[in-house]
């Protein structure tokens, strides 16, 4: 029997819900006239069609198809898998490669003219839309309404028209926010420094900008993108809107800015939005110029914009770093020094130990090196893992087997069956037995066709390569051709390092927690025991230690 699989999405919430259920409806009716079994259904909820990397259904869904698990895709319409001309053609590539149809209530099976000319009018379809938002936004906000967003020290004013339909785009100041603004301009005005003023905020608990915790970075923000607080020129009574676009980064589906020209940007005077006077406003921006001329702000936001551009890390370790003390996010806060940046940009975490940047490194690698190379554990992890999957291999290699002498065995019976019927020796016995030996051979050639893709024995010797091959992996990052690879290689091993303060003064202790463990411990996980493995500490000495 066909084996079919249901998707269904619906884009953003002004659709609900029920808009899934009833496409899964109609593909379910659509079936039952086909006479398809309906083995799974996935779907995507208030999500875009214009990437599917996002998208757990429909990443479940291919992961499914490649394992075998239905040979014909259902859906509403082409549009509902993919807006996106290349997704589209990947997916039907990839489905393809699979042994899997595409078919849709709309256009009915999917061919490559179908990719080709959908793909075409859905990217159409995209681009015009965008368009006309960008229209619409733009008309909005020269009549002095937001075109989204909302800053610190505003809130939503609701209104409704004549027709009763609300009118969008309309603020109004928050006094209890506005005097904040107005205190962090008075003093970082008066000398005063961002992290200063944010561990003053925090430890008077007045809540910052989504009721989270200030940090200096929401105070400083980035004077040419025109974030944080004393970068907002709404704040002086001027809306100014199109700073930035929007493009999707197609290797991760995610939005990225990117700054426009400043001839594009518009500008609108909203004096009922003011919350800063034009001689406090002054003082800041002059401020900001003389720390840029001793300091080289704009230096700095170049290299990190560069960086953001080569869609790179600052380092090896960047971003995956904890604080074992506030669960918080660990980075660069001196020069060439990691620590909690709760504590040092907002004043809310205790731990004020640093670790420089190239010691934690070098004991991150060598741990990862000590615990790859072990001997007893590459030893056992390989033993286990190649026991276990030429055991499995067997188990079903057997299984198979016998089921396809048992359906050999039933199709001879069956045989038998009608050639006696065919020479005049029928019996009403045979009809219930003629059933039975039909429900085997169903049962049979649904499990066969259910069969995963038989795995290759794995060759005990692998571990002799493996050994050889981590044994190099030190030299791999030094290396200029490749060694941006084997970073990513590596950073895409560890999950998190956790760094904790230890007892003695200026002493952290790493601990790097990830699936490698989980891979390593593979021959060692008891019935009780947890998900998360922890790699032996690797401990930094004192902060003055070089």
């Amino acid at each position: 029997m066909t084996r079919a699989a249901l998707y269904a999405r619906y884009s953003d919430d002004k659709q609900s819900e029920a808009s899934i259920e009833d496409q899964f409806r109609l593909c379910r009716e659509h079936a039952g006239r086909e006479r398809w079994q309906i083995v799974g259904s996935y779907e995507d909820a208030a999500i875009s069609g214009a990437s599917t990397i996002l998208r757990s259904g429909i990443q479940r869904l291919m992961r499914d198809a490649l394992h075998g698990e239905f040979n014909i895709l259902l859906a509403e319409a082409l549009d509902r898998i993919s807006r996106d001309q290349a997704d589209v053609a990947t997916l039907f590539k990839q489905l393809k490669f699979a042994g899997v149809s595409i078919v849709t209530l709309a256009e009915g099976e999917i061919s490559e003219l179908h990719v080709g000319l959908k793909g075409t009018m859905n990217a159409l379809f995209l681009k015009d839309l965008a368009m006309k938002t960008h229209r619409g936004l733009r008309g909005r906000v020269e009549k002095g309404k937001a075109g989204g967003g909302l800053c610190y020290g505003y809130r939503v004013l609701k209104k409704l028209d004549g027709n009763g339909e609300p009118i969008r785009g309309d603020r109004e100041i928050v006094p209890e926010e506005a005097e904040i603004v107005r205190r962090i301009f008075r003093e970082f005005a008066s000398g005063k420094s961002p992290k200063a003023i944010a561990v003053g905020l925090n430890r008077e608990d007045i809540p910052g900008p989504l009721n989270r915790a200030w940090g200096d970075s929401s105070i400083r923000g980035h004077r040419t993108r025109g974030t944080g607080i004393l970068n907002n020129e709404l704040y002086a009574g001027v809306l100014v809107w199109n700073r930035m676009r929007f493009i999707k980064d197609p290797s991760t589906g995610k939005r990225v800015s990117r700054p426009n020209p400043e001839s594009t940007w518009i500008r609108t005077e909203v004096p009922h939005l003011r919350i800063v006077d034009d001689a406090l406003w002054n003082a800041v921006r002059e401020r900001q110029k003389r720390i840029a001329e001793a300091y080289g702000a704009d230096r700095r936001e170049g290299r990190v914009a560069r960086l953001h551009l080569a869609n790179r890390p600052v380092s090896l370790l960047s971003g995956l770093m904890t604080c074992g003390s506030c669960g918080g996010k660990v980075g660069m806060v001196l020069s060439g020094r990691f620590g909690c940046l709760n504590h040092h940009r907002r004043g809310t975490c205790s731990n004020n130990r640093t670790i420089l940047r190239e010691k934690l490194e070098a004991r991150v690698l060598a741990g990862l090196q000590d615990k790859l190379v072990s001997a007893e554990a590459v030893e056992e992890a390989v033993r286990a893992y190649v026991e276990e999957t030429n055991r499995l291999n067997h188990q079903r290699r057997a299984q198979q087997d016998t089921d396809r002498r048992a359906l050999a065995k039933i199709e001879r019976a069956i045989a038998g069956i009608f050639s006696a019927i065919e020479d005049g020796m029928y019996q009403p016995s045979m009809k219930a037995r003629m059933d039975d030996l039909e429900r085997q051979k169903a049962e049979i050639a649904a499990r066969l066709a259910e069969a995963p893709v038989d795995v290759p024995d794995v060759h005990p010797n692998v571990a002799t390569n493996y050994s050889r091959n981590v044994a190099r992996f030190a030299e791999a990052l030094n290396d200029p051709d490749g060694g941006r690879q084997a970073a990513e290689a590596l950073r895409s091993l560890i999950g998190q390092v956790i760094l904790t303060p230890g007892e003695k003064r200026g002493e952290v202790h790493a601990e790097l927690r990830g699936e490698l463990m989980g891979i390593l411990g593979i021959a060692a996980i008891q019935p009780d025991e947890g998900q998360t493995r922890v790699m032996t500490a690797v401990v930094a000495g004192p902060r003055n230690q070089r």
